[in-house]
């Protein structure tokens, strides 16, 4: 089993290194919308796992994303802050977010308002996947200005910063870890690890910065967003393993061997990607 988890990690970093730094923008929003898509399949599993479900939420995550303009960027200057529909989707999705946390924190009181329902359970997932989506191509659009940290190192210093946060609270919540984080959701998380988690993440975004070369308010904007991305970056774990807990699922899928399925793999990113861009933006 540790074997084939190595073996699927290498092959994922090989992938996703090729994918962000040597595809063109317009190749790179059709892979980024079928992974999408596939986590839309996914979360169909969350309605009631039926394969019709998870082909039609597939498809409907796809149409919106097509119809949101994913497929036929030509000039990426198009998605910037003052454009009103992508202000609107990240603050929606930073509500999002923040309403998650009661979620989490109240857990499981409250299920019988949304896991009862296929329409909020289905929105959820479009808040979730949709700003993801262009968070992702936001920050990886070569030569927009007005993106943050843009570019493949861009999205690559983000990604980071939420893998040192959770093998930081991986490896300080085994060693100090007392105080349990949100037990009735995930039993594994506690406070301890989660301060590790997010120091060390600090401590690698403020060297990630230095080397870049922001100083003054530019390194403000820079760590303040990195440490909004990583904090919610948990509360998209979290979240997802509500989800999962509430229908019933280990995994959110078995695409991967001995990781389980894309979800499981992005869920933390699906907060911090539109977190760290609506901050970074709103900051500079």
């Amino acid at each position: 089993m540790l074997k084939q988890r190595i073996i699927t990690a290498i092959v994922l970093v090989a992938v996703v290194l090729g994918c962000i730094f040597f595809l063109p923008l317009n190749l790179f929003t059709i892979v980024a919308a079928l992974l999408v898509t596939a986590a839309g399949y996914e979360w169909g599993r969350f309605l009631c796992n039926k394969r019709a479900v998870c082909v039609v939420s597939a498809v409907v995550t796809l149409v919106i994303v097509a119809f949101s303009g994913g497929f036929v960027i030509e000039d990426i200057k198009l998605a910037t802050f003052n454009d009103k529909a992508l202000e609107l989707m990240l603050s929606l999705s930073v509500l999002w977010w923040l309403f998650s946390v009661w979620m989490i924190a109240v857990y499981p009181r409250g299920t019988g308002f949304w896991f009862k329902s296929s329409w909020l359970k289905s929105f959820s997932g479009v808040l979730t996947l949709i700003p993801f989506y262009w968070a992702m191509v936001l920050v990886f659009a070569p030569g927009n200005v007005d993106a943050p940290m843009h570019g493949g190192w861009g999205l690559l210093s983000v990604m980071v910063l939420v893998w040192v946060a959770d093998s930081g609270a991986y490896f300080c919540g085994r060693a100090l870890g007392k105080n349990k984080l949100a037990p009735k959701v995930s039993p594994g998380k506690t406070r301890e690890g989660l301060a590790g988690g997010v120091v060390l993440a600090v401590i690698v975004a403020a060297i990630i910065g230095y080397c870049i070369g922001y100083r003054g308010h530019e390194m403000y904007v820079w760590l303040v967003s990195s440490l909004a991305a990583v904090l919610f970056s948990v509360v998209g774990d979290l979240t997802e393993s509500m989800f999962k807990r509430e229908a019933g699922i280990k995994d959110s899928g078995q695409i991967l061997p001995g990781h389980g399925g894309i979800l499981d793999r992005i869920d933390s990113l699906t907060a911090a990607l539109p977190v760290f861009v609506f901050f970074y933006r709103l900051l500079s």
